[in-house]
């Protein structure tokens, strides 16, 4: 089962549960204390919830019909770094100078986690990312997105992308929050899958493609078995010393880095695929 956050018609966001190619329009109005898609899959049973709330007087629409928003409401969204080997050399190669900090963090207990965005700084899918005006190497991410609940516990998977301005990062290491947070620099969805509906995530592909006109400009794959942590380490150490009421989303880092000669252009379209959840497409601003 797969559920999405989408805009109505009247404007208004609602909540849709989907099956195949056909979203179920779900009342909120049902339960009380139900407002959110992040209510339902912080429930102990967002499945079981999910079904209690069919709106049993509408009819199925087709997925490719619907206008569909981030799959945010209130959670704070974090990203890993460096979780993977073909990462870690990306970044020894950005900054020579802090190469070794970064094997560290690749092999060091304690991983690499910082704040990617608040809510409102999510860009929904299919509106555009964007580039910093001051730097000349950009890329996208493309992560695996744990959505977790207030108690820590991993209730989904969407799909994220995690915008980074190489250059910067490595003049500085401690440039990172300006090389990965800025406006339009992170996109989630577009649904989420719930956990008890997510294949084995050992063998599970992800994908990107980054459009060039009708040219493919760059295209890469890995596997989550390529990934150095598990997921539940990754939410174990995000919650040390934290806590996140309104629940939190989690990208676990990313297994495929362009060449260093490519770079993201306006007008560029980033595609990214993650087997079992879905596909997040974003043109680039």
């Amino acid at each position: 089962m797969q559920l999405a956050k989408v805009r109505r018609p009247t404007g208004e966001a609602g909540v849709v549960m989907i099956e195949g190619a056909h979203a179920f329009h779900l009342d909120l109005t049902r339960k009380p204390g139900v407002a959110t898609l992040a209510d339902i899959l912080h429930a102990p049973d967002p499945v079981r919830l999910a079904r209690e709330l069919l709106d049993t007087g509408s009819t199925s629409d087709q997925v490719g019909r619907l206008s569909i928003l981030a799959p945010v409401d209130r959670q704070e969204v974090w990203a890993a770094g460096v979780t993977y080997k073909r990462s870690k050399v990306a970044r020894e190669e950005e900054s020579q100078g802090a190469a070794q900090f970064y094997d560290k963090v690749y092999s060091a207990p304690r991983p690499e986690l910082f704040l990617k965005a608040t809510p409102q700084r999510v860009v929904h899918p299919g509106a555009p990312v964007r580039i910093r005006a001051d730097s000349k190497w950009n890329v996208p991410e493309p992560e695996l997105t744990l959505v977790v609940s207030p108690g820590l516990k991993i209730v989904g998977f969407t799909v994220g992308n995690d915008m980074s301005s190489r250059d910067i990062e490595g003049e500085n290491p401690l440039y990172l929050p300006q090389a990965k947070i800025y406006k339009q620099s992170c996109a989630v969805g577009p649904v989420v899958t719930v956990a008890a509906a997510m294949p084995p995530l050992a063998g599970v592909e992800i994908n990107l493609t980054i459009r060039r006109g009708a040219a493919t400009a760059f295209e890469g794959t890995t596997t989550l078995a390529q990934m150095a942590r598990t997921p539940e380490s990754l939410v174990e150490w995000l919650g040390k010393d934290n806590e996140f009421p309104d629940g939190v989303l989690l990208l676990t880092g990313t297994g495929i880095v362009p060449p260093d000669d490519f770079t993201l252009k306006s007008g560029d379209v980033v595609n990214i695929t993650i087997a079992g959840v879905g596909t997040l497409t974003n043109p680039v601003a």
